[in-house]
């Protein structure tokens, strides 16, 4: 009798325990325009046959002790993202934290329109050049002038608290900030720190130091637009400044293999070999102790 007494509480207390828990989870890796990649006909896109893998930039955030989900950026595959998040949750759905005004970070706001999901009040967590955008710009005031989505001001360096185990802070990155300011997330829970940054021009420029920080944090994912500058032959890279992967290894290179086991690149261009399970590049990254962001990859916070 004890023992069916102890195994009965050991499965009470651990299913309350994950009833507790929040999560992150991938919902895409690629840069803004996808993969296949419009207009384009090289290799890299043609090989790529299951276009299911291939979303546009994202993370969910899983906060089960209230039954909430979350997702960063609304990107243009925001439609299945969000379906991903609901069909494996059942969760209320309680907002979208937005980095920046480039198309595969917030253009998946139409679908909570009336000609899509026709949502009610979904919090949009943006910051203040943002905030003016949304409101000033159609077809994006519509959503809230019809009451689909309500914006909410955050501000850089400061945490808004989304539940007493969860806290998100936008922090201020250099990019090109054509219609609003650019921002990273840290993302805490009760055990981890979360940093997602899919966008910034170089590490050299952001007011932190990337090598410093490492230490005080559990995950990373963070630019992996451009393995090398070979790939961008068709475009001056001055117009689209990024770290480049190599560049970013080469800068970190010097870290313990604990904390380079704690970046994963994310928001890859379609020409990014990394993006190849198979190929040198891919084996070289994963080699020298860093990962690379796969959809559905799935960490506790």
């Amino acid at each position: 009798m004890k023992k069916i007494l102890l195994i009965a509480s050991f499965f009470f207390y651990n299913c309350l325990f994950s009833q507790d828990k929040t999560e992150i989870i991938v919902l895409g890796t690629v840069q803004d325009g996808g993969l296949p990649h419009i207009n384009c006909s090289s290799s890299c896109c043609f090989n790529k046959s299951k276009s299911s893998n291939y979303k546009v930039s994202s993370l969910g955030l899983v906060d089960s002790s209230n039954k909430k989900f979350y997702i960063f950026d609304a990107t243009p595959d925001f439609p299945s993202q969000f379906n991903y998040m609901k069909n494996r949750y059942n969760y209320d759905f309680n907002g979208i934290f937005l980095t920046h005004a480039h198309i595969g970070h917030y253009s998946g706001l139409m679908f909570l329109g009336k000609e899509a999901m026709n949502s009610d009040l979904v919090p949009v967590f943006t910051m203040p050049r943002m905030y003016s955008f949304l409101n000033k710009n159609s077809p994006w005031s519509q959503l809230i002038n019809q009451s689909n989505i309500i914006v909410n001001k955050i501000f850089n360096g400061k945490s808004h608290h989304i539940s007493k185990n969860l806290a998100i802070k936008p922090l201020l990155v250099p990019h090109r900030d054509e219609f609003s300011e650019t921002v990273g997330y840290l993302i805490q829970g009760l055990n981890k720190k979360i940093l997602f940054i899919p966008d910034i021009d170089k590490w050299s420029k952001w007011e932190f130091s990337l090598k410093d920080i490492i230490n005080e944090l559990d995950l990373l994912f963070i630019d992996g637009t451009f393995y090398d500058n070979s790939e961008i032959s068709y475009r001056p890279i001055d117009e689209i400044p990024h770290p480049f992967v190599s560049e970013t290894m080469k800068y970190l290179d010097n870290l313990s293999l604990t904390n380079k086991n704690k970046i994963y690149f994310i928001h890859m261009n379609h020409t990014n070999p990394m993006l190849d399970p198979q190929s040198e590049i891919t084996l070289k990254v994963l080699s020298n102790g860093f990962n690379i962001a796969k959809i559905g990859q799935t960490f506790e916070l």
